[in-house]
């Protein structure tokens, strides 16, 4: 078995910290400049938050409340554990300064919390708040995860994300050299994606300062607009079954540079929720058969990338 098939988030943390570290979502009762008519209404086609929001998560509670259940939740099996407090639901940099100043230091404060994790959009960086994030950086981690989603503009207008790919490299260039570390998150599988548009990101991702990166198939959820186009005319969206997003996902990582640490791979909506794939397979499930995958082909992360 070769070394390294890939750079994987854990060992990154390990590097980072010296030791296990969990992220514990929270709720901070944000919304989102695409729903309230600042960028658009609606928000993105394919978005409910609702599908990735842990139970402990409830926006009726304060931030500090959601960060300790979310502790306790783990630490029954993890007592030595760490913890990154992550601001995942809607736009987590979308307020007064002094409102997310106040809910990024109270999760902080919690005991155990090492560090923070700030999911938003890209043209949802001002610089006043990227000054602040500067600074709180240099006394704890901060990390600024951006919803990249494509790198193609003509997708971006599609799903209604409200801005273009310039917006995201402005994003991601400013955050980094901000010395805030960056992630980044891409759907792939998006209706008009081909395997030839797919493998065009790697070499444009690769081009970003990126620290991190998610990667998640397309996963059509209820309540969203994707859903009804997904009902109206399912032959426009191909989704991925198993075996073929296994493909997908080690052709993707061959092409990437080999110092973007991988996030994930998939995406877990709960069932409930879940129009299509449903697959039934856990996270670590589907890891263990990229692995396979990677060793079969005796490949690994970069090995097809170009600088």
């Amino acid at each position: 078995m070769m070394a390294a098939l890939y750079n994987d988030y854990s060992s990154y943390m390990r590097r980072v910290f010296g030791c296990k570290v969990q992220k514990v979502s929270v709720d901070a009762s944000f919304t989102c400049p695409n729903r309230d008519g600042t960028v658009g209404w609606g928000g993105c086609t394919y978005c409910n938050n609702a599908s990735f929001s842990p139970s402990y998560c409830r926006r009726e509670r304060s931030v500090a409340c959601q960060v300790r259940d979310g502790v306790a939740f783990f630490a029954r099996k993890y007592p030595q554990m760490k913890y990154l407090a992550y601001f995942q639901s809607y736009t987590s940099t979308y307020g007064r300064l002094d409102d997310l100043m106040r809910k990024y230091e109270e999760a902080l404060s919690v005991d155990g919390v090492v560090g923070i994790v700030i999911g938003t959009r890209p043209d949802c960086m001002p610089d006043v708040l990227l000054s602040y994030l500067s600074r709180l950086s240099r006394q704890t981690y901060v990390m600024v995860e951006y919803g990249i989603e494509s790198t193609d503009d003509a997708m971006l207008r599609h799903i209604n994300r409200g801005h273009d790919f310039a917006v995201v490299r402005d994003a991601v260039a400013r955050t980094a050299g901000a010395g805030v570390a960056v992630g980044g998150h891409i759907i792939l599988g998006l209706p008009g994606d081909t395997a030839e548009s797919i493998m065009r990101q790697p070499a444009i991702l690769s081009g970003l300062p990126l620290t991190t990166l998610k990667l998640h198939q397309l996963q059509i959820i209820r309540g969203t607009r994707m859903a009804a186009e997904y009902a109206a005319a399912p032959g426009r969206f191909a989704l991925f079954d198993v075996d073929d997003y296994v493909d997908v996902v080690v052709a993707y990582i061959e092409r990437l540079r080999p110092s973007m640490v991988l996030d994930r791979f998939v995406s877990q909506s709960p069932r409930e929720l879940l129009v299509a794939p449903d697959w039934g397979l856990k996270n670590y499930e589907f890891v263990e058969k990229v692995k396979k995958r990677l060793e079969a082909q005796q490949t690994y992360q970069g090995r097809l990338y170009r600088d």
